[in-house]
């Protein structure tokens, strides 16, 4: 690529990292909110907060990869375009296309990555996101033993506890358990803590008392203890999990199991979202295509790369939104999975030839001339003497 190749490659690559960081971070951030509840509802530390908010993170960066490829593209361009270096390079006899390979080589790098989270972690995070969430709110710890309320985790059987701790030490601790019909039990213990180990869940109690009361008896056992260990594996509810579509590994869509009932049940489903991953991949090439395309010719400093810029975003985020139009469709619609291959061939086909040509891609002089009218309109007017 030479030396202005690698320095573009560099300055793309550093661009995508930066925008794809600050993109995921951002929207990681208002999903991660809405999972708070796990905090302050069912007393989950920090860190399993994070843990399980953070298996999103790869099909964020698998969705907003390509558009963040478009941004360092376009961002180079303008930056190139604006201190003449494209009108140089053009100048000293180099092809449109030789400028192009640093570009088409980030867009290989981010394929790749997108490939892979695609086809493995992607759905591999999903899988652990939904297995994680389901046992934090089936789990009996975290469910049922929350401050201030009466939870029936049985039949027969109830929890509370006054208060929980920062540390998860809980204080005020009452179990009732009605379940054998000849003896009612009820332990009240000062206060308690969870420990979990290879042989179950137990709530370790302090400072309380058992009182045993069986059928037919007048009295109350009353049993005073220091230390007790009440056992909770007994009240887990049992975890299935199905997955969806977008929850299955690539090959999974490909070769699916026939004794799978979503495969059977819902084998648009499958399909839909088997070519949505393949497709996948492709969009960077695309991207970037249509991004040089509009922003890769020559232009004087009279020129105005602004209206390019804005015409790079339309085409991106049409042709998304055309390819997630066409995955919904194909559910039931098998014909819009050729569409959707067409749309894709076709913005490549019509980048490849303007970029061959040389042709600087701009809307047409009516739309040109009405936006300069209403700049000029709402433009500040001069004060007169």
């Amino acid at each position: 690529m030479g030396s202005i190749g690698h320095y573009i490659f560099r300055t793309t690559l550093g661009a995508f990292l930066v925008v794809i960081i600050n993109m995921t971070a951002l929207i990681w951030l208002t999903q991660a909110l809405r999972d708070i509840d796990l905090m302050t509802n069912q007393g989950q530390t920090t860190l399993v907060f994070l843990q399980i908010t953070g298996l999103i993170i790869p099909n964020l960066v698998l969705l907003m990869a390509p558009i963040a490829l478009v941004l360092a593209v376009a961002y180079v361009l303008n930056k190139l375009g604006t201190d003449s270096e494209i009108i140089v390079i053009n100048a000293s006899g180099m092809s449109p296309w030789r400028l192009f390979q640093p570009f088409l080589a980030t867009a290989a790098v981010v394929s790749v990555l997108v490939a892979i989270l695609a086809a493995y972690l992607a759905p591999e995070s999903l899988r652990s996101f939904r297995r994680w969430v389901i046992e934090v709110r089936t789990d009996l710890v975290t469910y049922v033993l929350r401050p201030g309320r009466f939870v029936v985790a049985q039949d027969g059987v109830m929890f509370h506890i006054r208060e929980r701790l920062p540390n998860g030490q809980m204080l005020g601790v009452l179990i009732d358990d009605k379940r054998n019909s000849a003896e009612h039990v009820s332990i009240v213990a000062e206060q308690g803590e969870i420990l979990k180990n290879e042989y179950g869940t137990f709530l370790i109690l302090q400072g309380g008392n058992v009182q045993r009361h069986k059928a037919g008896d007048l009295d109350a056992n009353i049993v005073v203890f220091d230390r007790y260990a009440f056992e909770l594996s007994q009240f887990a509810a049992p975890m299935t999990v199905k997955y969806s579509a977008r929850e299955r590994y690539l090959w999974q869509l490909i070769w699916p199991d026939q004794s799978d009932t979503l495969a059977t049940s819902q084998p648009g489903q499958i399909r839909a979202e088997m070519h949505d991953r393949i497709m996948a991949p492709l969009y960077p090439f695309v991207f970037v295509l249509v991004a040089y395309a509009y922003l890769g010719a020559p232009r004087t400093t009279r020129q105005s790369r602004n209206l390019s810029l804005v015409g790079t975003a339309v085409a991106v985020v049409l042709l998304r939104f055309l390819g997630f139009a066409n995955t919904i469709l194909a559910v039931n619609m098998p014909a819009a999975i050729v569409f959707q291959y067409l749309i894709m061939l076709t913005a490549a086909g019509l980048s490849i030839w303007a970029i061959g040509r040389g042709i600087i891609i701009e809307p047409p002089a009516f739309v040109t001339n009405a936006i300069t009218k209403l700049i000029e309109r709402f433009a500040p007017q001069p004060a007169s003497a």
